[in-house]
């Protein structure tokens, strides 16, 4: 609610009423459009391709801040799509941007999101932080997994879920065959005796 005291303080300041409140917005607005695009770009990435990204997101930000002439050309109608695509490609692969990333800065520009570039910077850092952290995961068998196996099994994780993983691998008979991956909450079940409950589970609501 707008008091005489908060009219009062804002003309003083030489501020236009609301304008705190209208700052607060745009910026929550900014960080979540922000990290809606660094979460796209991520889950294209492999996890050989996500520090390179980083490095490039994070340089192409910071130019985007400090440039006033780069600021000019990504937001000036004077220079066209082309144009735009260009100079931040060129600086991106002066930056070590995979190629992937060319594709995201295009896109950038086609939906007006490069003054976007900073946050989104910051949005895949923190992405990119959290991938670094080693994710427990336990897998269970009817049988005893052999070590080949279990690698290639640790290998397709670490591939899927874009970070390092620590499998433990345990046996159980009841399984009867298949394999139950847990992730934290996270349950994926392809045993028999999985489906075999799942099926019971359904037969019972019926």
């Amino acid at each position: 609610m707008l008091t005489w005291r908060s009219a009062f303080r804002a003309s003083h300041e030489g501020l236009p009423l609301y304008q705190k409140k209208s700052e607060r917005t745009v910026i929550v607005i900014k960080t979540a459009v922000a990290r809606r695009y660094a979460q796209a770009l991520f889950e294209l990435l492999d996890l050989s391709t996500i520090e390179p990204t980083r490095v490039a997101l994070t340089g192409l930000g910071q130019a985007i801040k400090d440039s006033v002439e780069l600021r000019h050309v990504v937001a000036s109608p004077v220079f066209g799509a082309e144009d735009k695509i260009a100079v931040l490609a060129a600086l991106g692969l002066r930056l070590g941007c995979p190629p992937v990333g060319k594709t995201f800065l295009e896109q950038l520009v086609k939906k007006n999101r490069v003054g976007f570039l900073p946050e989104i910077a910051e949005a895949f850092a923190k992405l990119a932080d959290a991938s670094k952290g080693t994710q427990p995961v336990t897998v269970f068998s009817a049988t005893a997994i052999l070590p080949d196996e279990q690698e290639q099994i640790s290998n397709r994780l670490r591939t899927m879920l874009k970070r390092q993983v620590e499998v433990t691998f345990h046996t159980d008979a009841r399984y009867i065959a298949g394999l139950q991956i847990r992730l934290g909450s996270t349950v994926v079940d392809s045993t028999v005796l999985g489906r075999l409950q799942a099926m019971q589970s359904l037969l019972t609501k019926e």
